[in-house]
């Protein structure tokens, strides 16, 4: 019977590809808004911008994920193809390889050598593939999982902030912003922390921060620019 137990690092792929995703959403979106806002522009041009800026960014998201999953896979069925040719014309060369490295680990070289014998017999290229490569053939990279995850993260993200501007009056609309702002970061520094099974403080304070930061630097361009055109 196999054994399978939940561990935190097998949420590794679509975990990074979705708070990476919505982070962005939030916190670009956001400045986006309290920049053009900023300028004194119309409640048009502000929700026209927000918009764009949520396909834009989901968009640009999906392609990006996409590429470099894409390129990580890649190199995971390269290595594939290499051990698989190593093991069909070099195998004790490989058996060798596969002792070293238990050796390495504090075996004896007895046991390293009847282990990696056994090992050999029962998958050699699994085997090769976690212990000399660090690869496992049921958690490869997905492309498309990632793009999936980070787009609709993305989506859900930009369009914390964009409500917001939607909904408010001009009097209320930079406060309004900025508090829907803080409390989504620190929502999403709090589920991150949660899905990686870490304390949630330094999570939460790490995206508070960037995103105060952000918000702060598109907010004094913004109004640099709309004084200057004004």
């Amino acid at each position: 019977m196999r054994h399978y137990e939940g561990h935190f690092g097998q949420r590794a792929n679509w975990l990074r590809a979705s708070v990476l995703g919505a982070n962005d959403g939030i916190i670009s979106t956001s400045a986006l808004l309290l920049g053009v806002a900023a300028a004194d522009a119309t409640r048009t041009a502000i929700l026209t911008a927000g918009f764009a800026g949520l396909v834009a960014g989901a968009v640009s998201m999906s392609l990006g994920e996409y590429v470099s999953v894409s390129s990580q896979r890649d190199s995971e069925h390269s290595d594939i193809a290499k051990e698989t040719w190593e093991l069909t014309h070099q195998a004790d060369h490989e058996l060798e390889e596969l002792t070293a490295i238990y050796t390495a680990k504090g075996l004896s070289p007895q046991l390293a050598t009847e282990v990696a014998v056994q090992l050999t017999e029962h998958d050699a290229l699994g085997t090769h593939l976690r212990d000399e490569l660090g690869i496992s053939r049921d958690q490869l990279a997905r492309p498309l999982q990632a793009a999936w995850s980070s787009a609709a993260a993305f989506s859900i993200g930009a369009a914390l902030p964009l409500i917001a501007a939607v909904v408010s009056s001009k009097s209320v609309r930079v406060p309004l912003i900025i508090s829907v702002t803080v409390v989504a970061l620190i929502a999403l520094g709090y589920l991150g922390a949660r899905a990686a099974g870490t304390a949630p403080r330094r999570p939460i304070l790490r995206v508070v921060a960037g995103g105060a930061l952000a918000m702060a630097a598109t907010s004094l361009v913004g109004w640099l620019f709309g004084t200057v055109i004004l």
